[in-house]
């Protein structure tokens, strides 16, 4: 499941809403329940159902069990007998359709089209077929614009929830989106004389594992500097640098050398003799 970092409460009451879904005939619950969830994701809340195949939907098990947490959008959801009625005091209705209809209002692509919707103050529709057939012709023609989702020419499905999510995140970027905070970080950068020590550190570690020639540094050192000022460290993570090269700088242990045959501890040993015969 995909978390929202941006929530957005709905609105109370669909009156207040200016965006109205509208699903005509629509024969699966769990769909219902998929876009009731889209919906309030997005912060809409205005959900009309024209005469769909069950006429409990709003309230069957599967339908809320889809809604996720939305079931007040389901409680305030409508279901009307015709598609006049669901339109019933909206100004701009967009029909959704793959196929264009002779005659039928323009086809057009719901990012460009929105930018302009949203600055005319409409009181907004969204109407989508059903899951079979999607829109009859009559109905398309109630409609002021057809949405033509852009899609993969080869396979342009989409599952009827799957269409609300993006006409309904499509249509809140357009009305300005929601509000981000501002993330607040408490970090305390280190200052310039910081920044230098722990590079000073380093260069001396650099130097002791062999990787910096003081007598060719071939501009190592200003090149960490740029580094460093672009990384913008803080004081914690100039600690941890420093720490490092402390580390680095450390005396190794010798190692030890290896045992040979016949010595206390080397495998071909005995307690009682020579190495035993290959």
């Amino acid at each position: 499941m995909i978390s929202s970092n941006q929530p957005g409460p709905a609105p109370a009451d669909p009156s207040h809403d200016s965006t109205r879904f509208v699903l005509i005939g629509t024969s699966h619950p769990g769909n219902v329940g998929s876009v009731a969830r889209a919906m309030k994701v997005m912060g809409f809340s205005d959900l009309v159902l024209v005469a769909p195949r069950f006429a409990d939907v709003l309230s069957r098990e599967e339908t809320v069990a889809m809604a996720s947490g939305a079931a007040d959008i389901l409680v305030r959801a409508r279901i009307v007998p015709t598609l006049a009625e669901a339109l019933d005091g909206v100004t701009h209705a967009c029909a959704t359709a793959m196929t264009p209809r002779d005659f039928g209002p323009p086809t057009v692509a719901p990012r460009p089209h929105f930018e302009q919707l949203a600055r005319q103050g409409d009181r907004v529709a969204f109407v989508f077929g059903c899951e079979r057939y999607g829109m009859s012709n009559d109905d398309v023609y109630r409609c002021h614009t057809c949405l033509s989702i852009p899609s993969n020419p080869a396979y342009g499905s989409l599952n009827l929830a799957q269409a609300v999510q993006v006409l309904a995140y499509e249509w809140r970027q357009a009305l300005g989106g929601f509000p981000v905070a501002p993330r607040t970080e408490d970090v305390t950068l280190a200052d310039a004389v910081a920044v230098q020590g722990a590079l000073t550190h380093w260069e001396g570690a650099l130097t002791s594992i062999g990787f910096l020639d003081p007598a060719a540094p071939r501009k190592l050192m200003p090149r960490l500097q740029q580094l460093a000022n672009r990384a913008r460290l803080s004081v914690e993570e100039v600690q941890i640098l420093r720490g490092i090269a402390r580390l680095v700088q450390q005396p190794r242990p010798p190692k030890a050398k290896p045992l040979t045959p016949g010595q206390a501890g080397h495998p071909d040993a005995t307690l009682d003799g020579p190495p035993r015969p290959a």
